[in-house]
């Protein structure tokens, strides 16, 4: 393996169901490496899942997808992991905490073990709470290991401003912050549409409406998909593809991804959640600490406090 010559970027998935197959296919089509090995404890589906994209290979940039196991990911430059199960009719969020964590207590040593100097993505959910069980589970520095976290909720906020606004969503800046999930928040004074902020797009040109229920429209995208087709996986999908693409290109892209606090921003500490970074080939480059009013920086201590609940409740179970 050391003799082994490097061809290009490699990118190894763990988990081959909608969603990591879904990323697989994302960045096939993309171009943004030129290997992807999937790895799943289903091996057929696998095997399945690779042979599926291999077989489109001719109508979009050369990579080779194939599946296998963890010594195979050796000389992988990003992880992302997908494993764990989709939360049941009547199942706790703590419930379904515990037995993804320890899913990713099973994998993590595994894949590290072949793959040190990886990048790794966690995309499974509860994301800031597994994110937060990576770093600790694996030792690995909290820039190398982070969690998707709000790169999609912040891509349907944009989708929804720029629907209320009628415009290209590349006219519109907004971020989503805190935890993936319910406690989530919008910093609405980061917010701009066409060069002005979100308040004065609002008084010089057209009201939006309701701040409120715009968060909870953004906040209901992924549960109104989920009942009309059973799953989220596509824009998933393209947003991890989205993250893969600021590490392997080196573009050192903005994106909200989740990672380890330590009382640097608004003093929220010893929890995963979600603030603006700068990717590159290091993984997260650089931490940004805009300037929030009094109001959205209590609102994102509330999203630190549910999740540390959930920490703790993990923990006495």
């Amino acid at each position: 393996m050391e003799n082994q010559v490097k061809k290009g970027k490699k990118v190894t998935v763990l988990g081959a169901g909608n969603v990591g197959a879904s990323i697989a296919y994302a960045l096939a089509i993309k171009g943004l490496c030129s290997e992807i090995l999937l790895i799943d404890i289903n091996k057929p589906k696998a095997k399945g899942e690779a042979m599926d994209i291999m077989q489109g290979n001719a109508f979009c940039p050369t990579c080779n997808v194939h599946d296998g196991d963890y010594p195979d990911a050796a000389c992988s430059d990003m992880v992302i992991i997908t494993v764990g199960i989709a939360r049941k009719p009547g199942q706790t969020r703590i419930d379904l905490c515990k037995t993804n964590a320890k899913i990713l207590a099973s994998v993590m040593p595994e894949i590290v073990k072949y793959a040190p100097h990886a990048i790794y993505v966690v995309v499974s959910n509860p994301v800031d709470i597994l994110t937060y069980e990576a770093i600790r589970i694996s030792g690995l520095p909290r820039t190398q290991v982070f969690g998707s976290g709000t790169v999609l909720d912040s891509s349907r906020l944009r989708t929804c401003l720029a629907d209320h606004a009628n415009l290209t969503i590349k006219n519109v800046h907004a971020y989503v912050f805190g935890e993936h999930g319910d406690s989530s928040m919008v910093p609405w004074s980061l917010s701009s549409i066409g060069g002005m902020k979100y308040d004065e797009y609002c008084e010089n040109v057209e009201n939006l409406g309701n701040k409120s229920a715009i968060e909870q429209e953004v906040r209901d995208g992924g549960a109104e998909v989920i009942k009309c087709k059973g799953a989220t996986y596509y824009a998933i999908a393209l947003s991890v593809s989205a993250i893969v693409e600021a590490v392997l290109r080196d573009t050192k892209a903005i994106l909200t991804v989740s990672f380890l606090q330590e009382g640097s921003h608004y003093g929220v500490k010893d929890v995963c959640l979600s603030l603006p970074c700068v990717l590159g080939a290091n993984g997260i480059e650089r931490e940004l600490t805009p300037p929030m009013i009094d109001e959205e920086i209590e609102r994102l201590r509330n999203s630190e406090t549910a999740l540390k609940k959930v920490i703790e409740a993990m923990n006495e179970a």
